[in-house]
């Protein structure tokens, strides 16, 4: 989700110089396009059959036989659905994913944290006529959150916030970044078997009142039923999630249509908190998997990993949607993309089905993924069908007013009034899937490496680097060189030494070796069937653990007990969970989760 500010930096310049040359682009791309004989779904109803006239990045004219200008591209939407690009009301976003999104319709996505110079970098990108190949993004740039509190967990510091008193210097800050507007977390985890701190009920008032005298919206993040009773007690604009700890309540609803407040359930993440594999349909549907990549289709099949503790029931989120939309509150479709069990673009369709599951008709599901996001949000040049609005549009076969999963069959997509190619992404993917299925170059032999030439090259793949905790919070931290004197009499082997730290359950730190022609990429070595290595040590307990992309970010690993003698160890690769290697990312020599300094050595490593 972060960067570190030198990477923020050269995305920032990228994004600028994209924005500039998309910007230029726009502008000669001003060959009128007449769509033709479409139905409408305008955002808030069905119109029946219209065209519609888009000239440069706005929408010119909606009526019926309407006359094409000179030179224009005439569309046939004959037995189509012609609507407003997708809004996805609560993402995560990172570089690429704005692409992926667009890919499936959805044209602006609201973030809910991200690095403040990506955010910045991305709002200038796509200012004027915008960037025509990604979806746009508007964002809160860093939330507002207790020392200790959810969102601090992912290594990189932020800002926080204790007494009311600091609450309008705190928003200030945050709308000098560029928020668009103000995320709250009022979160303890119990909900998830986890314990964070979090704000104050008095902060909370605080922090919405201070959002509130800027002008600028306040969405809370909640995990259970007191802490939205209370959020929206306090005022907050918004839900920008449900709970799943109990039943709904019709206190709630009664409360949130009184004030106005909306609610983006997120339906998508919350299957996966409760270890249902929504996604799974998602990434089969012969409709989307075409444009999904690997990677995308992993992060679909995940789950978020079961706690002790936990009280969680996906069956109490249904019923909540059911009870706000009956009692009038405005609901808004949004995903949490970024999170396991989904991914950016292709899981708005997937939200679609299980909003109009929990109980709205497929045109207020659409509604839900227009004009009511753009509207709750004061996006007022978007989420319609209208002259004058940008044209951002989605044109899908068949009728989704009638059957949701129709908004899946997708024909076109237009962004800023240009067409988006979404038949290079397909080629891209399918170049990509057979680019994987290949044994990597090199890999043959099944060597590694052996360190005799004293250097840590490797025979195929990125080669080695320091893999440790701080990614999850945690402080451990290792060194890798080569020193002299392997196995069997060899010249070199690989010393890795370092220090565990118990910040984390699940310490970790050590050498990495990622077979791909990038870190962490995966590769196809189902034509192997064991690690096999060298070690000796200080007598100490330590892991081999792999990645595959099937299972995420989820690491599988084996141990291994070293001596002060060098022993040859061989682990198949069946051992780390059943996999087959089909889709390998990396391989980690590492030291932990016993907390202490560690040093051991390895040499001689074959995937073979």
């Amino acid at each position: 989700m972060f960067r570190h500010r030198c990477r923020s930096t050269v995305l920032a310049a990228t994004l600028a110089l994209l924005g500039a040359t998309q910007a230029l682009a726009a502008q000669a791309a001003s060959a009128p396009v007449l769509i033709r004989g479409a139905n409408v779904f305008d955002g808030t109803r069905a119109l029946g059959v219209r065209d519609v006239l888009l000239r440069g990045d706005r929408i010119a004219e909606v009526g019926r036989d309407l006359v094409a200008p000179g030179g224009a591209t005439v569309v046939d939407g004959s037995g189509h659905t012609l609507m407003p690009g997708l809004i996805d009301a609560h993402t995560h976003v990172w570089p690429g994913s704005l692409r992926t999104a667009l890919v499936f319709g959805v044209t602006t996505e609201l973030d809910m944290f991200m690095d403040v110079d990506s955010a910045r970098a991305f709002r200038t990108a796509q200012r004027g006529a915008g960037i025509a190949d990604r979806a746009d993004v508007f964002s809160a740039g860093t939330l507002v959150t207790a020392p200790g509190g959810h969102g601090t967990q992912y290594g990189t510091p932020i800002p926080t916030i204790t007494a009311p008193e600091q609450a309008q210097a705190f928003v200030d800050a945050r709308i000098a970044e560029g928020s668009d507007y103000i995320k709250i977390v009022y979160d303890k985890g119990d909900t998830y078997g986890m314990r964070w701190s979090t704000l104050s009920r008095e902060t909370l008032v605080a922090v919405i009142r201070a959002a509130h005298a800027r002008g600028k919206l306040a969405v809370v993040h909640i995990g259970d039923l007191a802490s939205a009773q209370e959020a929206i007690a306090a005022g907050a604009d918004g839900l920008v999630h449900l709970f799943v700890d109990t039943a709904p309540d019709s206190a709630l609803a009664e409360l949130m249509a009184a004030r106005k407040a909306f609610a983006i359930p997120t339906l998508s993440v919350l299957q996966s908190i409760a270890a249902l594999r929504g996604g799974v349909a998602i990434a089969a549907d012969p409709r989307l998997a075409p444009y999904l990549t690997r990677t995308e289709r992993s992060m679909l099949g995940q789950t978020f990993p079961p706690r002790p503790g936990s009280g969680i029931s996906y069956a109490h989120a249904v019923a909540t949607v059911r009870a706000l939309h009956q009692a009038g509150v405005a609901i808004l479709a949004g995903t949490d993309a970024g999170n396991p069990g989904t991914a950016h673009g292709a899981s708005m369709h997937g939200e679609l089905a299980l909003l109009v599951a929990a109980g709205l008709a497929p045109s207020e599901a659409l509604v839900a993924a227009t004009a009511a996001p753009a509207a709750a949000f004061r996006l007022n040049d978007r989420g319609r069908i209208a002259a004058g609005l940008r044209a951002d549009l989605l044109l899908v076969r068949g009728d989704p007013t009638r059957d949701i999963n129709a908004t899946r069959d997708i024909a076109a997509v237009w962004k800023g009034g240009r067409r988006f190619d979404r038949a290079q992404v397909s080629q891209e993917v399918a170049a990509a899937e057979a680019a994987a299925s290949r044994l990597p170059a090199g890999a043959e032999s099944g060597l590694v490496s052996d360190f005799d030439a004293g250097t840590m090259a490797s025979a195929f793949g990125a080669g080695w680097s320091v893999s440790d905790d701080k990614m999850a919070n945690g402080r451990s931290s290792a060194t890798t060189s080569v020193v002299n004197g392997g196995a069997n009499g060899t010249s070199h082997a690989m010393r890795i030494a370092g220090d565990i730290s118990n910040a984390v359950p699940y310490a970790w730190a050590g050498a990495m070796f990622s077979p791909g022609a990038q870190m962490m990429s995966p590769v196809n070595l189902s034509s192997k069937r064991e690690v096999r290595f060298w070690a000796r040590g200080d007598g100490g307990k330590y892991r081999v653990m792999v990645f595959a992309e099937s299972r995420g970010f989820m690491p599988l690993s084996q141990d291994f007990t070293t001596t002060s003698e060098w022993q040859e160890f061989v682990i198949p690769i069946s051992a780390f969970g059943g996999i087959d290697g089909k889709d390998l990312m990396a391989l980690l020599f590492v030291g932990g989760p016993r907390p202490g300094p560690f040093e051991f050595f390895v040499d001689d490593v074959r995937i073979r």
